[in-house]
Order: C-alpha cells, then sequence, then structure tokens
C-alpha cells in the first residue's frame, strides 16, 4: 500500500473493475431484493440530493449483496420532455432554427441524437459515486420496450373508462405552449398591486368594490361572490352589476369560497382562469344567472401565448375588440387606464403576492381552460390507500403517511396531456368527423374498426406527461408486459429511496399503477429522505449562490473555477455579483479533493430517518481525516505482519481451529474481538433500520476510538518487547488482521474504494479468497466472541491511562515523560488487575514507578484521578504549579457540584420520583451519591495542596 491516501489514484479504477467483471448484476440468492433508482433527468447532472439519495441506495444494496441477497439496483434515465425539448430547441436557435423548421419527426431525430451524444452525463457522475448499478440492464423511459408498456396502460385504462378527453382547467406556460404539472410551477412571494374596481349594481343603487391582483381578467367574470355570512352584502346576493368595459351583466352570488376580511370582501369570479373560482363556478353553473351566459360563464379571454383572443363566430362581440391581441400585461395596462378614465377604479395598495412560475421557462404560469386527456384516479385512490393502511407499504419515517393519505383522499383526476412533441405521443387517432379511435397502432386501429387504409386519420399531437411512464417503472424497468423472470423475481421491489415532494407526483402514482397492473404493491417500504442543506442550513439552489457540486467535491476545484460555474446560466443573472462575493469569501482556496468515501460518508453520518441534511466541508474534511485514519491502521498491520514473514502462518491459522486454539491471547485481543462483536451487530440492525447515521457512527467509533487509538497501541509492547511469546506476538498479528478484515467488510456499504483497495491486500492474510471484497459476505456478530469480562478489564486499564494523561495535560506535563505513580484505596481487583496490565499501562502512560500505599500510609500531596474508588496520585512536589493544580480540582468541584444540584432538584421533585420507574429513580440516587464522593475526594486532595 501506498505510503499516503490518494482517492484518485483508486476510484475510478476499481469502479472500471467492478463494472467490468459485471459485480454488479445480480449474483442469485435464496432472497431478492431491489431498488429501482428514482430516474433521474437525462438532460441533468449530479447535486448533492442525487449524491445522498444514491449513498443510501448503494449503501443498502451493497449491504444486501454482502448479505447474500439476490440483489437487484435498477438503473434508468427519464426522458424529461419538457427540459430536454427546451436543451434542443436552444441548440436549434443558436443556429437560427425553431423546431418548426425542422417539423416533427426531423426534430424528434435531432432530439436523439443529442441524447446519444450528450445525454450520458448523470449516469457517468453516478459513476463515480460509487453507485453499484446493474448497468447492463439500464432503462430509458423512451426506450423501446417501455413505450410499449406505456401504450399499453393507456390503452386498456382508456378502454376500462378509466382515461378521458376532457375541457379543464390546467397549469399552462404561455413561453412553452403547454401544461405543466404542479411540481413544475414554482410559486415565490413578489411584489404587486391590489386593485379595487368599482362594479356599479344595475338596480342604480350604488356600487360593489372588487378587490383583484389581476385585473386583465375582469373581462371573464361570470359572478361577484360574497360570504354567506357577510351582513354587509346580504342583501344584495341575487342582485346584478354591471361589468365594466363588457357590458354584460353579471350576479351577485354567496360562496364559502370568499373571506369577508380579505379586501373588501367582494371577489371577482373568474372561471376559465383561476382555480378557485372553477370550483366555485362548478357549485354555481346551474343557476340561471350563469348558465345564460356566454359558454355558460366559463369564458375563455387567452390564447396560448396568454394574449387577449379575437371574438369567435358566435361569442357576439363577447371580447371587447380594443383588447384582442393586446399580450395579457398590455392588456392590464389598457383596462386600468379605462377604468380610471370612468372612475371606476377606486385605489390601488402595494400588495405581496405568491406568482406562479414555469420552473423551466421563468414565464408566469396561467390557468387555463384547453381540452386535455385525463386519467380518473378516484377508482385507483381507494385501493392505493388501502395498501398503506393495512401495512402492506411502509412509510419510514411513519409520520409521512399522513401526508400521502392527505393528498389521496382529496385526490383529483390527472392531466397527463402535454403541448410538446418529446416524449410518448397519445395513442389516439382522430378522423375528419371528429371521432377518436385510441389503439397500440395506427394499424391496430385500422384493423378494429374496419378502417381502409386510405381512410384519413391523423394521430393527436400531444405526448403524455412524463409522471405518466415514471409511474410504471417498477414493472415496466423488469420487461411488463412480458411476464419476464427479471419480473417474476423482483417484483415488489423491496424499498423506495425517494424525498418528500414527490410522494404525490411519483410515489402514489407508482402504488396506484402497479395495484392496477401488476394486483400487487409496487415495493413494501418508501425511505423518506430529507433536503441536504449548505453548512448554514440554507436549502442550496443555484439563485442563492451555495450549491456545491459533488463532482468538485470529490475532485476538487480552485477557486475561478468555482466562481465561474456558480455565476454562469442564471435565471437571475443580477445575483451574480453577490454570489461571486460570497463564494470568495467562503472558498478563498477553491475546494480541496475530498474523495468519494469520505463525501458517502458525511452523508451517511448525518442521515437519520427524515432529516435534513446540513453539509458543510469541515465534516467533509473530519471524515477524509477518518479515510487517512484507517489507511494508516491499515499499513501498520500490514507492516507488523509482512516484516516477520508470517503470512503463511497467519492464513493457516485463519483456516485451522488447532492452530487458533494455540495462540495466546492477550485481555486486549479479546477485547477488541469482543468489541468487534458488538459493532457488527449494531451497524448491521441500523442499515436494516435506515439508520445510517447510526452505523455510521458505530464505525468510526469502532475504527477511530477503539481500534486505532486503543487496539493498535496496545499491540506494539506485545509485539516490540524480547519477553513476549511467540504465541502472544502470532495471536496479537493474528487479531490485528482478523479484526481489520471484518472491519472492512463492514465500512464497505458506506466507503466502498478504500476497503476495496486495502482489502485485497489484506485478504490473504486473513485467509480469504474472492476476487472482491463486494462479493464477501457481511460479518455476522459471533455470540461466542463477546466477553463482558475482558471488556470490564480494559475499560480500567483505559481509565487509569487517561486518568493518568488527564493530570499530565492538565499539570503541563511533558506526554513522554515517565512519572512515578501512587495508588491509593487499591482493592484485590485493582491490585490484580494492576498485575495483569502491567506493561500496557507502563507503555501507554509512561509510568515511572507504581506503587500501592499501605493501608495506614499517609499519601503526599499529589495531583489525583479515579479509576472506580481506587485514587490514581501523582506526587506533586517536583511536578506541578500548585495555583494551577487547585484551579484545576476547583473547576472539577464545580462540575460535580452542578450534578449534585441537578440530582437533588430531580428527587426532589415528586413528578418525577412518583412517576418514573424505579429503576430510573435508583439510578439517579446513585450518581447523586457517586458525584458526592467525588466531591468529598476533590476537597480533600485540595486541602492537602494548599498544605504544599
Amino acid at each position: 500500500m501506498d505510503k499516503t491516501f490518494d482517492p484518485t489514484a483508486i476510484e475510478q479504477r476499481w469502479y472500471q473493475t467492478w463494472e467490468e467483471n459485471g459485480w454488479f448484476a445480480p449474483q442469485g440468492g435464496e432472497r431478492s431484493y431491489c431498488i429501482m433508482i428514482p430516474p433521474p433527468n437525462v438532460t441533468g447532472s449530479l447535486h448533492m440530493g442525487h449524491a445522498f439519495q444514491d449513498t443510501i441506495m448503494d449503501g443498502l444494496t451493497r449491504y444486501h449483496r454482502m448479505k447474500g441477497d439476490n440483489t437487484l439496483w435498477q438503473p434508468g434515465t427519464d426522458h424529461a420532455g419538457i427540459a430536454t425539448q427546451m436543451v434542443v430547441e436552444r441548440l436549434l436557435e443558436k443556429e437560427g432554427k425553431t423546431r418548426h423548421d425542422l417539423g416533427r419527426e426531423k426534430f424528434i431525430e435531432r432530439v436523439w441524437q443529442w441524447k446519444k451524444e450528450s445525454g450520458g452525463t448523470i449516469t457517468r457522475q453516478l459513476r463515480r459515486m460509487g453507485a453499484s448499478l446493474d448497468w447492463e440492464h439500464e432503462r430509458f423511459t423512451m426506450d423501446e420496450g417501455l413505450s410499449e408498456a406505456v401504450k399499453e396502460v393507456f390503452v386498456r385504462l382508456y378502454e376500462e373508462g378509466l382515461i378521458y378527453r376532457g375541457k379543464r382547467l390546467v397549469n399552462w406556460d404561455p413561453v412553452l405552449h403547454t401544461a405543466v404539472s404542479d411540481l413544475e410551477v414554482l410559486s415565490q412571494e413578489e411584489n404587486g398591486h391590489l386593485w379595487h374596481m368599482r362594479y356599479p349594481l344595475t338596480n342604480g343603487t350604488g356600487q360593489l368594490v372588487v378587490a383583484t391582483t389581476r385585473p386583465e381578467t375582469m373581462i371573464g367574470d361570470c359572478a361577484v361572490a360574497v360570504s354567506p355570512g357577510d351582513e354587509r352584502y346580504a342583501h344584495l346576493i341575487g342582485e346584478f352589476v354591471e361589468l365594466p368595459l363588457t357590458g354584460r351583466k353579471i350576479p351577485i352570488i354567496a360562496d364559502e369560497h370568499v373571506d369577508a376580511e380579505f379586501g373588501t370582501g367582494c371577489v371577482k369570479i373568474t372561471p376559465a382562469h383561476d382555480f378557485n373560482d372553477y370550483e366555485v363556478w362548478q357549485r354555481h353553473r346551474d343557476e340561471t344567472a350563469i348558465a345564460a351566459q356566454p359558454h355558460g360563464g366559463l369564458i375563455n379571454i387567452f390564447t396560448v401565448d396568454a394574449a387577449i383572443r379575437a371574438n369567435e363566430a358566435d361569442d357576439q362581440g363577447l371580447i371587447p375588440e380594443k383588447y384582442v391581441g393586446m399580450d395579457r400585461y398590455a392588456a392590464r395596462k389598457a383596462m386600468l387606464a379605462d377604468l380610471e378614465a370612468l372612475d371606476l377604479l377606486e385605489k390601488i395598495d402595494d400588495h405581496k403576492l405568491m406568482v406562479p412560475r414555469g420552473d423551466r421557462s421563468n414565464a408566469i404560469i396561467e390557468p387555463f381552460l384547453t381540452d386535455q386527456w385525463y386519467v380518473k384516479i378516484e377508482p385507483q385512490a381507494k385501493p392505493a390507500i388501502e395498501a398503506v393502511e393495512t401495512g402492506r407499504i411502509r412509510f419510514v419515517p411513519d409520520n409521512w403517511k399522513n401526508t400521502y393519505f392527505e393528498w389521496m383522499r382529496n385526490i383529483q383526476d390527472w392531466c397527463i396531456s402535454r403541448q410538446i412533441w418529446w416524449g410518448h405521443r397519445i395513442p389516439a387517432w382522430y378522423d375528419d368527423n371528429g371521432n377518436v379511435y385510441v389503439g397500440r397502432s395506427e394499424d391496430e386501429v385500422r384493423r378494429q374498426h374496419d378502417l381502409v387504409a386510405d381512410y384519413p386519420l391523423r394521430q393527436d399531437e400531444d405526448v403524455l406527461d412524463t409522471w405518466f411512464s415514471s409511474a410504471l417503472w417498477p414493472f415496466s424497468t423488469l420487461g411488463w408486459p412480458e411476464q419476464t423472470e427479471r419480473l417474476q423475481t423482483f417484483y415488489p421491489t423491496s424499498v423506495l429511496v425517494t424525498g418528500f415532494d414527490i410522494i404525490f407526483f411519483w410515489v402514489a402514482r407508482m402504488i396506484m399503477m402497479g395495484l392496477k397492473f401488476m394486483d400487487d404493491v409496487p415495493f413494501h417500504e418508501v425511505y423518506v429522505h430529507g433536503l441536504v442543506r449548505d453548512a448554514e442550513g440554507q436549502k442550496m439552489s443555484k439563485s442563492k449562490g451555495n450549491v456545491l457540486d459533488p463532482i468538485d467535491v470529490i475532485d476538487g476545484i480552485d477557486l475561478e473555477s468555482l466562481v465561474a460555474k456558480r455565476t454562469s446560466g442564471m435565471m437571475q443573472p443580477h445575483l451574480a455579483k453577490k454570489i461571486e462575493k460570497q463564494t470568495r469569501k467562503n472558498f478563498p482556496d477553491g475546494i480541496p479533493a475530498y474523495g468519494t468515501d469520505a463525501l458517502r460518508f458525511t452523508f451517511a453520518s448525518q442521515a437519520s430517518t427524515g432529516r435534513d441534511i446540513v453539509l458543510s466541508l469541515q465534516r467533509i474534511e473530519g471524515y477524509r481525516n477518518f479515510c487517512n485514519k484507517l489507511w494508516n491502521a491499515s499499513r501498520y498491520v500490514l507492516m507488523n505482519v509482512a516484516d516477520v514473514g508470517l503470512k503463511s502462518d497467519l492464513r493457516e491459522d485463519a483456516g485451522r481451529a488447532s492452530a487458533r486454539q494455540a495462540l495466546e491471547y492477550s485481555v486486549a485481543d479479546r477485547w477488541i474481538l469482543s468489541r468487534l462483536q458488538h459493532t457488527t451487530a449494531e451497524v448491521g440492525a441500523a442499515i436494516e433500520s435506515y439508520r445510517f447515521d447510526h452505523a455510521a457512527q458505530a464505525i468510526y467509533e469502532f475504527t477511530w476510538n477503539e481500534y486505532c487509538d486503543w487496539y493498535l497501541e496496545l499491540t506494539k509492547p506485545v509485539l516490540n518487547a524480547d519477553d513476549t511469546s511467540d504465541a502472544q506476538k502470532r495471536a496479537a498479528r493474528y487479531t490485528l488482521v482478523n479484526v481489520l478484515e471484518n472491519l472492512l467488510r463492514i465500512t464497505h456499504p458506506i466507503m466502498p474504494f478504500i476497503t476495496e483497495e486495502i482489502w485485497q491486500a489484506v485478504k490473504p492474510l486473513a485467509g480469504k479468497s474472492g476476487d472482491t471484497i463486494m462479493l464477501q459476505p457481511f460479518p455476522v456478530a459471533d455470540d461466542d466472541q463477546r466477553d463482558p469480562g475482558s471488556e470490564e478489564e480494559m475499560q480500567w486499564v483505559m481509565d487509569f491511562v487517561l486518568g493518568i494523561r488527564r493530570i499530565k495535560g492538565e499539570m503541563n506535563i511533558a506526554p513522554g515523560k515517565p512519572i512515578p505513580v501512587l495508588l491509593d484505596n487499591a482493592g484485590e481487583k485493582d491490585r490484580r488487575l494492576l498485575a495483569a496490565n502491567r506493561r500496557y499501562l507502563d507503555f501507554l502512560a509512561r509510568t515511572e514507578s507504581v506503587r500501592i500505599l499501605d493501608r495506614n500510609e499517609e499519601a503526599p500531596e499529589a495531583a489525583t484521578a479515579l479509576v472506580g474508588d481506587m485514587k490514581l496520585l501523582i506526587p506533586l512536589a517536583d511536578l506541578i504549579d500548585k495555583d494551577a493544580e487547585l484551579q484545576r480540582l476547583e473547576k472539577e468541584l464545580g462540575k460535580l457540584q452542578s450534578e449534585v444540584e441537578r440530582a437533588g432538584k430531580k428527587l426532589s421533585n415528586p413528578g418525577f420520583t412518583d412517576k418514573a420507574p424505579q429503576a430510573v429513580v435508583q439510578k439517579e440516587k446513585e450518581k447523586l451519591e457517586a458525584a458526592r464522593a467525588a466531591m468529598k475526594n476533590l476537597e480533600e486532595q485540595a486541602e492537602r495542596i494548599r498544605k504544599l
């Protein structure tokens, strides 16, 4: 092994080896374990959310693979309809072309060409994260098999009456000219205005003042609504107002939607351009005063560009000609000027409001009335709710099921059509008479309906929502509708690892589609992870300039490149200066290369179920140091085994019980083997329960605090002393190697690269065969090696050593300076442990001598530490600064006094002593007595030092 750990020297080499050897593929096994990757957008690049999520999924995958399960982590990417089309359209813009210049077929060819050349960025980055996906079976939501599955589902749902076409309100992007899902709409608070407009009563008795943030939509109003309990307007319900600028009359209605406290308490109802107003219209549309209006009161005023539309043949001047063709905001300006001229604009208030913008175009989204395809959701929602209620699907953490239920019990039909070209084209055809034919292909449609070859048919221009194909992901990727062996083996999958933000858009829909088409749940558990936040706890976003690219953390990046990366391609370029300043302040030297393992361990260390991750470079650096610690410890082990030529002996020992029995294990050997069993069990249980933070903590504490800081040090006097027997040395070497090899396997699911590199060097010494650690069995705790007696004995040794080290540190005595130690109040057990472990104490505590005081012997003035009831005394006369030692004792006494007060207060509270379990109360009493006894000892010591 190299002297220093260099991630760049091993990571890509090992990943290539793993992939080329096909070790990511299912290896067989009695129990199947499967995770479906949430398919990242083919246009995307890896961000910290992906990196965190992939660390969890890969950790689970590697763990179960090592447990002997037939393990599949299914890879694939999403065609990302809108995002991908925008990327390619921007490329065409640079050539001075639009997609319409190419035509649909040529444009689609161009998108496929782009995917082939540039669509693999994120899968390359996944490899850099160590993701052990079954790449041989990678899927794409637009590949041939998945496209067949999409058509099959659409046709079957349509034939059952669960897909229909209808005119309804959708989120409309006036730049992209398509409906978009709620997830693609980002609502943010912006400064705006609240306009108060006068609507004259038709009976001539006055006017109503209506407040709105969107006055341009007024020409589409069908009513003015007031709260049913608002006494100010109760007498006007059923009356009419004149709608300004149009000459139309619209009714005054009562509806619970109205908040009497907001604005004037009068709300204009524009059902074709507001989702809430649409619901009001649905409740009142059968009332004569609304039903008799043009289009039944459902009046669309916009074109697909959000400009004022022209009148249709039967509109009879419904839309005032003056505004026709105006952009919505030009129309707003014109209408407000006209209202002011007519003295119908009462006032304008400054107002903050939530503005919905398209996440791709940044255009303000317009609620818009269009013909779209919908899935009837209610019939499929009921079994999906029951699957979670009955425990067939379990959310982790459990509270997320409430979010799921809330949405599922108030679910709306799902708009599945999009007005773009890239995606699964809707398998529906129309004839010249407006008849609709749905089928898997045009040929099938013609056969089923006896349509001759030259009968004119044209296919629907729309494509399906990207989430439609994603909803089929758990079974379509395994070969459905064919009943493949992979489908039989891995469906239902084991767990879905996902963020909370797509429980509605993806998780719920997969459950519904899985139950519908596979008659079973798509997964048994849903592990919902938190967000990755920056060191200050802020959500990472490009506009804040606090985004960290995982690859930059792995490979490192210089400051200028980091600034350029964070300030390029911004949707809000005016923030660039601020972001540059912040970046230069936070990363004056850029970002050093930390390697993948350190980043993965950082994620794991914070992966408590459901909580957000606070990511800081200091934390990553800490775990990079942990990698160094493991690397250096391994080099120590290898050097101490290789130097004496015991490779063959140890290999034989590993496989021969008689040889192992001949080894003479020390208490330190037995202690570390016992601690290994605890750690093995703890890590396994933690991963099984998705507590990667507990797993990482157990690995860290065992590796750093027990194996490296203690056991490695404890082997030095054994291996280097002339009076140590060969059997003792062989036992120490065997234990060093055995524990390290087990530790590498325990750690591998979280830190795959460093563990593989070290394991390759260790395996011949540990008697292991096999080409890779990733296919080795995950260790199982051996209860026979648990040794409470050795653990208790080693705790005594550590307390002894730490007591002396602490005194040396506080008294400013050089760590390596040998010192005399006196023991007071040493019991029979202390004497036995002292005799048995003197070699360790002399080496680790640097003792010059250790003497037990006689029963009646008066101790000299000394610095004191406690090991149980025994006092460690370091005579002070020639060693210490009297005043400094008194200060130290005062500090210790202060801590103990606080503990006495805390425990005393708790025990004097009847609410605690009467209600807490007796064992808990007793423990608190013991703590109090121990603190009082310790105080007494230290007070005596302080008094003795004062006499120096």
